[in-house]
């Protein structure tokens, strides 16, 4: 039987600190941990080349700390430590499932991670390890989505892979609207007029300036991980200018 390989050569997997959550109110659930190691391990023999980006909401949102009165930048870098604590767990979660990582930190903390270098980090990713940057940005003020873009461009990720909640880009909320149109392709500017929740402006905006695109699809249903890898249409690309007979289709993928 033939190996499938992945459509990609390397790429940039955005992983929200909310999804660790999982029945959990606040935290790690490390079933979700191990259960995100399991579909990493399922790609292992595709050949491609994965770094991963971890938001820190599951723990700390320096936004909403912000917003109760606390000082901006200060709770900008406590969101970013945050970040770090899930990288750890997911790191511990996929060796122990036989898998090569490093962490590296955009804030430098040496007994735990290695300094974020962009070289390095390419290496890492030829040698075949898994590379999870921490940290954010390292600058107050930017999200994890941003760092994803950001690292994304540096490394030259083709894609990038926001698995999420949800199966895909919708026009409205579709937890609170039964009425959502799901798009299965949308372009950066109607993202950034419509004001979708994808990634925010910031991260849109330099996907949209280095014509990366982002593959957003639900973390949640095992193997989808592996299928867009291998090149399956599943949840919503976006992307540069897109035909409008593409742009909705049903909430469901067929």
């Amino acid at each position: 039987m033939k190996t499938r390989k992945s459509k990609f050569k390397r790429v940039l997997l955005k992983l929200s600190g909310e999804a660790l959550i999982g029945d959990k109110d606040f935290g790690i659930d490390h079933s979700v941990v191990q259960y995100i190691a399991n579909e990493l391990k399922c790609i292992s023999n595709l050949g491609v080349q994965l770094a991963i980006v971890i938001g820190g909401g599951n723990i700390f949102r320096g936004l909403e700390a912000s917003a109760e009165g606390m000082e901006r930048t200060s709770a900008d870098y406590m969101g970013m430590l945050a970040t770090v604590l899930n990288a750890l767990a997911v790191q511990n979660a996929l060796e122990r499932n036989g898998m090569p990582t490093r962490v590296q930190s955009a804030i430098e903390m040496k007994e735990l991670a290695e300094p974020y270098i962009r070289r390095r980090a390419i290496r890492h990713l030829e040698k075949g390890r898994f590379v999870i940057f921490a940290s954010g940005t390292g600058n107050p003020y930017f999200t994890t989505d941003t760092a994803a873009a950001l690292r994304a461009v540096e490394i030259g990720a083709e894609v990038i892979l926001k698995a999420t909640k949800v199966d895909g880009v919708y026009s409205s909320d579709p937890m609170k609207d039964r009425t959502a149109k799901k798009y299965s392709e949308i372009s950066y500017i109607d993202v950034l007029k419509k004001g979708l929740k994808v990634m925010d402006s910031t991260a849109t905006s330099l996907c949209m300036d280095n014509s990366l695109p982002i593959r957003v699809f639900s973390l949640m249903k095992s193997g989808n991980i592996r299928k867009v890898l291998e090149g399956k249409k599943i949840g919503t690309l976006v992307q540069g200018k897109v035909s409008y007979a593409k742009r909705s289709k049903k909430k469901t993928d067929r």
